[in-house]
């Protein structure tokens, strides 16, 4: 019964103890100068800080076509875990060897590029973690965006139309920008960035050859991926 009895009470004793972000823990056994701290400390902290960057992005939707671009963003985390961001972004196209071989075999590929998009995300970073390798410890926060922006995009519809024309249709349209993407830490004010940056937008399908007019009501739900890799710098 005294068994029992102290390991109930040890149960007791260890329900009021708890670990927080400030919490640290003494290894006596490790060098004295060294301090272990819980993972749920935050080395690098967002809460009312600025910030800039811009990406490098190769985007992966397109099948007749090969683009990147870059992206720049702006923004600022009113709370550790919430924020808003602004970005700008911008793609160079060209045709691939896919819709080449599709032009050899008389058929012309009908593709929609984006050309820009701007916009402004709500952000929300919640998942905060940090890896030991190479005897270094590398500090990250996973981030996801969804907000709504304006799309620019550029297609060849007009290749479809009787007598054909090489040139491209503009056309803007609102659509939604959404984000997951990590940021490692390599110091209080650079950041290393990677992100999925997406937007879903409605427009125009391609016309069939004697359709006349200068707009279709054919309309289609469009995806765009664009994977980007760049710096963050905070203020």
């Amino acid at each position: 019964m005294k068994k029992i009895a102290l390991i109930l009470m040890s149960l007791m004793m260890s329900c009021l103890v708890y670990a927080d972000e400030k919490s640290l823990y003494n290894f006596s056994w490790l060098d004295k100068d060294k301090e272990i701290y819980v993972l749920q400390n935050r080395k690098f902290r967002k809460d009312g800080n600025f910030y800039v960057g811009g990406t490098l992005a190769y985007n992966l939707s397109q099948d007749f076509l090969d683009a990147y671009g870059g992206t720049v963003r702006a923004g600022y985390f009113f709370r550790e875990d919430w924020g808003l961001e602004f970005l700008y972004g911008k793609n160079i196209n060209s045709e691939n060897d896919t819709a080449k071989g599709v032009k050899e075999q008389g058929t012309v590929p009908f593709y929609r590029e984006i050309d820009s998009f701007m916009g402004v995300m709500v952000m929300w970073s919640p998942f905060y973690s940090k890896i030991n390798t190479f005897n270094r410890v590398f500090y990250f926060d996973w981030m996801f965006g969804l907000g709504a922006g304006s799309i620019t995009t550029k297609d060849n519809r007009n290749k479809f139309q009787s007598p054909p024309s090489d040139q491209l249709t503009t056309e803007s349209t609102i659509g939604v920008l959404w984000n997951t993407g990590f940021r490692f830490y390599i110091n209080e004010s650079w950041s290393l960035r990677l992100d999925l940056t997406g937007q879903t937008y409605n427009a125009e399908k391609t016309k069939r050859i004697g359709d006349t007019g200068p707009t279709s009501k054919a309309k289609k739900l469009y995806n765009n991926y664009d994977l980007g890799l760049g710096l963050n710098y905070a203020f």
